[in-house]
């Protein structure tokens, strides 16, 4: 049952990563499901509704809880889990605000940003498209991409670029975009274009023929820094264990360094949780050539102990 009315968005076709594994690793839902009757599912990133679709048709006592702030995204979920009926509810909610029910048999979060999220010009995020410089997961919220290079001083940009890019360029590029300001007016707009130039322009002319884009590192800081990504992961992983029956699993997909980090830290530290895989598991070769963005995907899972 959708928590709102939905419509059809064709637009949103996403290709879930790494399916085989999250299967692999959550067919230990079947005994749990087997004792307790049915339980519940909370997919923190629902996205186009992938995962939970496959999760849901291989254990059909399992209903869903999908939390999504992108209104795009969930109109697609609701159509793709249509079928499961009555079994599924669709939330607006990022998922570090949500407090669920019940208690869920499973966790499942993929942080990645989604294929119509990168492609579709509009939303901002990726320099391969002219677009509005904004990189908002929630596009009705917060400050855009632009305002904020415009409201932090050129030091504070830095250090941001460098901290959440893992930039070393960051203090030339930072000057440069502040010197080419400024970027929060209205009346001129800027766009990803306009800022993967000047980045690309900081680079050396042979550095910037790489097979990495160079302004590749400047646009994923300045998305975490815009949505808040690692401050709203610590809370996720603070407080997902406690929505964890005993026995319940919590699977997190990350996609770079700074991401998984914390979840491998999290998973070794934390007393409520059990680690399940020693080393993250990752795509296969043959998922690398179909879908390219699997390449640095990385899911671990945990448990929530018995005792």
């Amino acid at each position: 049952m959708a928590e709102e009315p939905l419509t059809r968005e064709d637009a949103f076709q996403h290709q879930p990563v790494l399916a085989d594994q999250v299967l692999a690793a959550f067919a230990e839902l079947a005994p749990l499901l087997e004792q307790r009757g049915d339980g519940l599912l909370i997919d923190c990133t629902l996205g186009g509704g992938g995962h939970s679709a496959l999760l849901l048709a291989e254990h059909p006592r399992l209903r869903l809880i999908g939390l999504d702030q992108d209104p795009t995204a969930r109109a697609a979920a609701a159509e793709r889990l249509a079928p499961f009926g009555d079994r599924v509810m669709v939330v607006a909610s990022n998922f570090a605000d949500y407090t669920p029910p019940e208690p869920a048999l499973a966790v499942l979060a993929d942080l990645g940003v989604s294929s119509p999220q990168l492609d579709v010009a509009a939303r901002g995020f990726s320099f391969r498209a002219e677009g509005p410089l904004d990189m908002r997961m929630n596009p009705a919220a917060g400050e855009t991409a632009a305002a904020l290079i415009e409201r932090l001083e050129e030091s504070e940009l830095a250090d941001l670029i460098y901290a959440y890019g893992e930039e070393r360029l960051s203090r030339r590029i930072a000057r440069k975009l502040k010197e080419q300001g400024p970027w929060g007016d209205p009346a001129q707009p800027r766009t990803t274009s306009e800022l993967a130039y000047l980045v690309a322009g900081c680079y050396p002319p042979a550095a910037r023929r790489g097979r990495i884009h160079p302004a590749t590192r400047t646009f994923q800081a300045l998305r975490i820094a815009v949505n808040d990504e690692l401050g709203v992961l610590d809370r996720l992983l603070a407080q997902a264990p406690d929505w964890l029956v005993r026995g319940g699993l919590f699977g997190v997909i990350s996609f770079h360094s700074l991401e998984d980090r914390r979840v491998k830290t999290a998973f070794l530290s934390d007393e409520r949780l059990q680690r399940i895989t020693r080393k993250p598991l990752v795509a296969s070769a043959a998922e690398e050539e179909a879908n390219p963005r699997s390449r640095s995907a990385k899911f671990r899972v945990a448990q929530r102990r018995s005792a």
